[in-house]
């Protein structure tokens, strides 16, 4: 009996811990800047690149490739989903109602927003825990070192890769990923 009652609980211990490691971006849901849920399940069967964004950064103009890139992949197959934060020097001080006004006013932005979030520290948000921890994401550990730092996530919802700030949105390396079938 106390073997029988040993291995359940192994069994059960052990399916939980594969169960988070088969964990992907579409078992998470968050809100948008309106404060609407936004379910990432919905996004199976696209390409996504998931970018921390702020309005005050010396990055801030990669909203408009951002932009572009929607405009000539955005679809069926490809999505871009942004988060803004606060975490590096302030600069994104703004109220979610101001940082949709800001992206519209001064970019054009179409591309799916989510409501302001932490992308690092005690409190980041739990899509970023996944994105940057190899033990919840099962392919590699990261940081976010400043604004729009992009993850490249696959049409299973699975990590790829990241690209770091200074990688244009526009550039070879995010095109041809878009690219590959």
């Amino acid at each position: 009996m106390k073997i029988s009652i040993v291995l359940l609980i192994f069994l059960s211990t052990s399916f939980m811990v594969n169960a988070q490691k088969n964990k992907t971006l579409h078992d998470f849901t968050v809100e948008t800047l309106e404060g609407e849920e936004f379910d990432l399940s919905q996004l199976k069967g696209k390409k996504v690149l998931v970018v921390n964004t702020a309005s005050k950064c010396g990055y801030t103009p990669q909203y408009a490739d951002l932009q572009k890139l929607y405009e000539m992949y955005g679809g069926e197959k490809f999505e871009i989903i942004g988060f803004p934060a606060n975490n590096f020097l302030s600069q994104e001080p703004g109220t979610n109602t101001e940082i949709r006004e800001f992206c519209t006013r001064n970019y054009g932005v179409t591309f799916p927003m989510m409501a302001k979030i932490s992308v690092k520290g005690k409190d980041m948000h739990p899509v970023y825990r996944w994105l940057t921890s190899k033990e919840e994401n099962g392919v590699m550990d990261s940081s976010v070192r400043w604004n729009f730092q992009k993850y490249l996530v696959d049409e299973n919802g699975k990590l790829v890769d990241v690209a770091y700030s200074k990688v244009n949105p526009l550039s070879d390396t995010i095109v041809d990923w878009i690219g590959e079938e």
